[in-house]
């Protein structure tokens, strides 16, 4: 017996069109496990919440069909989960990575998707310039929260006091009272070779 879905390919609707899923990078796949990782803990900890990443299908309102890279769902909000099949409704909260072949819908029509579904919080975030740009849904419009970046021991030692008092080093997930994710974690691969 073959297993058809060895052979399926992921696919997005946007707008009624049909688009192919890219392969991802590796770095993609590492930003979304380390990120997926503290949320996943941090909601198994507390019985808070679901999180899925991007093999998950996400079947909007609005008939657009989106496989996010990170995929948040509180526990007030899972009757929108099928258990067998996919997530029937808007989650809480998408994280998109970018890569090559997606960037330019993740940081417009998909933004736009999300913000008019009412997704409450949007990460997109870019591994070329280990950046998250957060957000957040107010009054049925995505306003920026903040863009963090990861910041190495030679650029913090350039920035003059004001830029040191700036920097933010960790990341408030707003869905959640007190879920905060240090942006290094999420690009950090915990050893070096």
């Amino acid at each position: 017996m073959i297993n058809d879905a060895l052979f399926y390919q992921p696919y997005e609707i946007i707008g009624g069109e049909k688009i192919m899923s890219a392969m991802a990078y590796l770095n993609h796949s590492g930003i979304i496990m380390n990120l997926g990782n503290k949320i996943f803990n941090y909601v198994v900890a507390n019985k808070c919440g679901y999180v899925f990443t991007d093999d998950v299908d996400v079947h909007f309102p609005d008939g657009n069909l989106f496989r996010p890279d990170l995929t948040v769902i509180t526990a007030e909000n899972k009757k929108i989960l099928n258990w067998k099949g996919a997530i029937n409704g808007v989650p809480d909260m998408v994280v998109e990575v970018l890569s090559r072949s997606t960037k330019k819908n993740d940081l417009t029509i998909k933004k736009d998707i999300y913000e008019s579904n009412g997704v409450k919080e949007y990460w997109i975030v870019d591994p070329w310039a280990k950046s998250v740009t957060v957000y957040i849904l107010r009054d049925g419009k995505f306003e920026f929260e903040h863009e963090y970046f990861k910041c190495d021991a030679d650029e913090w030692a350039s920035f003059d006091d004001e830029e040191k008092a700036a920097y933010k080093s960790e990341i408030k997930v707003s869905i959640f009272d007190d879920l905060f994710i240090k942006v290094d974690d999420i690009f950090s691969w915990g050893y070096d070779f």
